[in-house]
C-alpha cells in the first residue's frame, strides 16, 4: 500500500466547504479546497490517534476519530464504498479498527445522557441518537429547579455572513432532568453504615456540565481582570477576566465566554446625571440567557472611580504583541481603563459624545422609551438610547425624525416634546417627554446631521396662534355687547317692574302658605318696599343691587 492514501471533498468538524484529507504514517491533515476563504488546515499526529468509528451522518457518512488531548475529531462527506478503503487505511496507517458505530432513529426526546471523554452523548435505548463536544459548549446555566440550558458555539466563516450564504445554526439546547439523585456520605461516627443525601438531578448535570465542558475554567492565564464590576444590562456584578482572544464574565448566577470577535461596536458615555460613566459593547451575535437576548451590554462606573492594574503579561510578549495597542500600567479612571483595555484586545474604535451639548451643558438628554426611562444620546453618526432597551439607530438608517408633542394640550405636554425616529426599514422608535429646552439643541444637531425633520411643533403652534386670536375677538364682542346694556341702576329698574306686573307671587303664596289670605297684604307691603327703594337708588346703588338680584332670581324659578 503507497505511503499515503487521499480522500476528497471531505468536511472537517462541520465545516461549511470542503477540503482533501490525507493519511501517512506520521498521522493525518486535512487542507481546505477554497481558494476565496482561507482556513487553516488541520493535522493530528500519530501519536494523538486513539479509535476511529463509522456512522451515517448529514453529508453521507463520517469517520469520527477519537485523540488523546484534541477531543474529537469529525470528517464527513464519505460514500458508503469509501468503507473499506478507510478501514484499511486506518489499520495500516495507525493499528486501529474502524468500528461502526448505528444512531438511533426512533425519534424519541427523552433518553440517557452519558459523560464521556470529550462528548456528551444523549442515547436512545443504548444506541446514541446525538453527539455533543464540550468543546462546542460555551454556556451552560440553570433555567428553574429541573431543567439546563446549553449554549453552543455559533462561529462561521465570515464568507457566510451575507444574504446569500445565510445558514441556520443550533445555538442553545435545553434538557428537562426531573427528580433527585442520591449523594453518599459516611457518617460522621464512622459507622459502615451510609447516609443518603438527596441532590437535585439538573443541579448534579448543570454541575458535571461545567466541569467537563470547562466553563469559567480556562487553560492559560488571564491577561488582565477587573473585580466587582456594575452592569445594568444584564443586571448584576460581574468579575470580568480578559484572555487573548475571548472574555469572561463571572457572576452569582451566570458566567459567560464572550469572543472578542463578536463585539461590533463600543460606546464611551458620561451619564447626565454627572455621577456615572457608562461603556456601552454591541454584540453580534447576542448574548443568550434564556429566552433573553442581550445585544448590548452596558457597564456603569462611578466618574470618580479610579483603578491602578499592570497586564499579566512578559515583557518580551508585550513588546510583541500589545505595545501599540495597550499600556503595560494602569492608574486612572476605572470607566477610561476597561475602555482601552477593550478597545485593544477587541481592535474596535470607541464612540465618545460629539458636538453635541444638551441646554443643560450635557451630552444626552432625558427621555422615555415607552415605560422606560433613559438617555438620548445625539452621537455625530448614531443616535443612542440607554440603558433598557438599548437602541442604536444609526444616521444612514433613519429616514425622517418628527418632532411633536402629545398630550391634551395641558401645562405638562407643553413643557416637554416627542422625537419619533423613523428607520428605512419601517420601524419606529418613539422618545417622549423630552424637555422643551432641548427642542433647539436637538433640532440643529439633526440637521447638521442631514437627517430630515418633520415639525409638528411649529403647525401645532400655529394652530394654538390662531385658536387664542379667535378666543380674543369674541371677547372683544361680548365685552363690546355688556357695555351696551347699561348701568346696574337700570336693570334693576327694568327687573323692578317685571317683578312688579308678575303674579308668581301671589300664586305661590296661595299654594304654598298656611294663611292664603294675608298673600295680598304682603304683596302691597313688597311694592311699598320697592318703591322706597327706589328712591333710595340715587344715594346708596350697591346696598340694594344684591337683594334685587335675589328676587329676580326667585321669578326666574318661580
Amino acid at each position: 500500500m503507497a505511503d499515503m492514501t487521499q480522500f476528497d471533498n471531505i468536511y472537517f468538524n462541520q465545516s461549511s466547504r470542503p477540503g482533501r484529507l490525507r493519511f501517512a504514517n506520521s498521522g493525518l491533515g486535512w487542507k481546505s479546497s477554497s481558494k476565496t476563504v482561507q482556513t487553516p488546515p488541520f493535522l493530528l499526529p500519530q501519536s494523538e490517534f486513539v479509535s476511529a468509528q463509522w456512522s451515517r451522518a448529514a453529508k453521507g457518512f463520517e469517520c469520527r476519530i477519537l485523540s488523546k488531548d484534541r477531543g474529537v475529531v469529525q470528517f464527513d462527506g464519505f460514500d458508503l464504498d469509501d468503507f473499506d478503503k478507510l478501514k484499511n487505511t486506518i489499520k495500516h496507517h495507525f493499528d486501529v479498527t474502524l468500528e461502526t458505530r448505528p444512531h438511533s432513529i426512533k425519534g424519541w426526546n427523552w433518553g440517557k445522557a452519558e459523560f464521556e471523554r470529550s462528548e456528551l452523548i444523549f442515547s436512545v435505548s443504548d444506541r446514541p441518537a446525538f453527539e455533543i463536544p464540550f468543546a462546542q459548549i460555551t454556556n451552560s446555566n440553570l433555567v428553574g429547579k429541573s431543567e439546563v440550558a446549553l449554549e453552543l458555539s455559533a462561529e462561521h466563516e465570515l464568507a457566510l455572513r451575507g444574504p446569500s450564504g445565510v445558514r441556520d445554526e443550533l445555538v442553545e439546547m435545553r434538557f428537562y432532568i426531573p427528580g433527585t439523585v442520591a449523594k453518599n456520605e459516611e457518617n460522621s461516627d464512622g459507622d459502615d453504615e451510609e447516609e443518603e443525601e438527596e441532590m437535585n438531578a439538573a443541579t448534579a448535570f448543570y454541575e458535571t456540565m461545567k466541569e467537563r465542558a470547562d466553563i469559567g475554567q480556562v487553560a492559560g492565564e488571564t491577561i488582565v481582570s477587573f473585580s466587582d464590576i456594575m452592569f445594568l444590562t444584564p443586571r448584576g456584578r460581574y468579575d470580568i477576566d480578559m484572555y487573548p482572544g475571548f472574555m469572561r464574565l463571572r457572576g452569582k448566577t451566570y458566567d459567560y465566554k464572550i469572543q472578542y470577535t463578536t463585539i461590533q461596536r463600543l460606546f464611551l458615555l458620561p451619564k447626565p446625571d454627572d455621577l456615572h460613566n457608562v461603556l456601552v459593547i454591541q454584540l453580534d451575535p447576542p448574548l443568550r440567557q434564556g429566552q433573553t437576548r442581550y445585544p448590548f451590554l452596558v457597564v456603569q462606573f462611578l466618574k470618580e472611580e479610579e483603578i491602578e492594574v499592570e497586564l499579566n503579561v512578559e515583557d518580551d510578549e508585550f513588546e510583541e504583541k500589545y505595545a501599540d495597542k495597550l499600556k503595560k500600567r494602569y492608574d486612572q479612571a476605572a470607566h477610561e481603563v476597561v475602555g482601552q483595555v477593550f478597545r485593544g484586545l477587541s481592535g474596535r474604535k470607541i464612540t465618545v459624545p460629539g458636538t453635541f451639548v444638551s441646554a443643560h451643558g450635557q451630552a444626552g438628554v432625558k427621555c422615555s422609551l415607552k415605560a422606560s426611562e433613559g438617555y438620548l444620546y445625539l452621537l455625530d453618526k448614531s443616535l443612542l438610547f440607554i440603558p433598557k432597551p438599548t437602541v442604536y439607530m444609526a444616521h444612514s438608517d433613519i429616514s425622517f425624525v418628527t418632532l411633536s408633542r402629545v398630550g391634551g394640550g395641558g401645562v405638562t405636554s407643553s413643557r416637554t416634546f416627542d422625537i419619533t425616529v423613523q428607520m428605512n426599514n419601517g420601524t419606529s422608535h418613539q422618545f417622549s417627554s423630552i424637555n422643551r429646552e432641548e427642542q433647539t439643541n436637538v433640532e440643529q444637531q439633526l440637521k447638521a446631521r442631514g437627517i430630515r425633520i418633520k415639525n409638528d411643533l411649529n403647525d401645532d403652534q400655529a394652530f394654538l396662534n390662531a385658536v387664542i386670536g379667535d378666543d380674543s375677538d369674541d371677547s372683544d364682542v361680548e365685552m363690546a355687547n355688556r357695555g351696551d346694556r347699561g348701568s346696574a341702576s337700570e336693570d334693576e329698574e327694568s327687573v323692578d317692574e317685571d317683578f312688579k306686573g308678575s303674579d308668581s307671587d301671589s300664586d305661590v303664596a296661595e299654594e304654598y302658605d298656611e294663611n292664603p289670605e294675608s298673600s295680598g297684604s304682603d304683596e302691597e307691603e313688597d311694592e311699598a318696599d320697592v318703591e322706597e327703594d327706589d328712591d333710595e337708588d340715587e344715594e346708596d346703588d350697591g346696598e340694594d343691587e344684591e337683594p334685587v338680584k335675589k328676587k329676580v332670581k326667585k321669578e326666574a324659578k318661580d
